[in-house]
């Protein structure tokens, strides 16, 4: 048995298979929907339930609370249909052109920019041609079938040769795959994995963009802005890097460098904590709040915010009530980490 979706306002359909949620069936079949974490955390799926009837798995209520489900919202990556269904979402151009595919992947090299990050370069099976939007993520598929997100930190048209893709990892003691990471793992290594998944990537266009991240928030950050360089275009954007400390600007000097060369793009970074031995002069307090202090109208601007939820949820909140930011022209991709699920945090 199945059942009939269809999207609004596109008019796309699709079949949902049995005890499939619709976020699934759209991935499985390319169709373009909003998402993040795909495991009802993130709350980047949320849409209007227009007609029909869903049962929801085990999602978060930060990110569907009891009243946005009673006025009809639902989160698609939770979301199972017991009837067809009439779902108002914003399609997503672009979404569901490359393969999902699974794959081995092979550890080329391993760096410690800081004491808590570590910096991957995973090599691409020569026999798949593996392609994927700089902002998007993959899953490594865990022996007892977890599975753990990172998002490309390159561009594209940057793998290198061999073709590899770069990975920052934030080390959370007690982390089933972090903490394997930080101990045993070692260059040629196989992991398995599973992508490109996620929406997150630049929109085309020509309105001047923030580039927000906290911690290894800066990952698909660093990717898009390697996609900027390499098209060549002339879109400003501003770079805002909030850390608690200065180490924990672990590509501090890369994105100096990046801001010198590209004309269009600068670079604030934002110390929420500044230790007295940072000997740091510039500026302080939280991330988006330093935003909001320089650009106090964002009506004209897209803003691309990645990192902790709690960061991402406020910099939405206050850009679109007290900046004027239009929701519609913010896109985030919160990395909310096993802890954090199970939390609620």
């Amino acid at each position: 048995m199945s059942f009939n979706v269809t999207i609004q306002p596109s008019g796309r359909s699709f079949d949902v298979a049995r005890d499939e949620t619709v976020l699934a069936a759209a991935i499985r079949q390319g169709i373009g929907l909003p998402y993040g974490c795909r495991d009802g955390a993130c709350g980047s799926c949320k849409s209007k339930l227009l007609g029909g009837r869903v049962i929801h798995g085990a999602h978060q209520s930060k990110a569907l609370s009891e009243a946005e489900e009673a006025a009809g919202l639902i989160l698609t990556c939770c979301a199972t249909p017991q009837t067809d269904c009439s779902v108002e979402a914003r399609s997503v151009p672009g979404l569901g052109e490359f393969p999902i595919l699974k794959m081995p992947t092979r550890v080329l090299a391993i760096s410690r920019p800081a004491a808590d990050v570590a910096v991957l370069r995973m090599q691409l099976p020569a026999n798949q041609s593996f392609q994927y939007r700089a902002g998007q993520y993959v899953e490594f598929l865990l022996r007892d079938g977890a599975r753990r997100s990172y998002s490309m930190a390159n561009a594209p048209g940057n793998v290198g040769e061999p073709p590899a893709i770069e990975l920052h990892i934030r080390h959370m003691p007690g982390g089933k795959f972090t903490d394997v990471v930080f101990s045993t793992l070692k260059e040629k290594d196989i992991l398995r994995m599973e992508g490109p998944f996620g929406s997150f990537f630049l929109r085309e266009g020509d309105k001047p963009m923030v580039l927000l991240a906290s911690g290894t928030g800066f990952a698909p950050i660093k990717a898009l802005i390697e996609q900027l360089k390499a098209s060549g275009s002339q879109r400003p954007a501003v770079l805002y890097w909030g850390a608690r400390r200065k180490a924990d600007l672990y590509m501090h000097d890369w994105a100096l460098q990046a801001a010198a060369e590209m004309p269009g793009l600068r670079y604030v970074p934002v110390l929420s904590e500044p230790a007295a031995d940072d000997a740091w002069s510039g500026r302080s307090g939280l991330v988006h709040q330093a935003v909001m202090a320089d650009l106090p109208d964002l009506a004209g601007h897209e803003v691309y915010a990645c990192g902790a939820p709690l960061m991402v949820d406020a910099a939405q909140r206050d850009f679109t009530a007290q900046c004027g930011l239009p929701a519609e022209a913010f896109f985030a991709d919160a990395f909310t980490s096993e802890l954090d699920k199970q939390t609620g945090a």
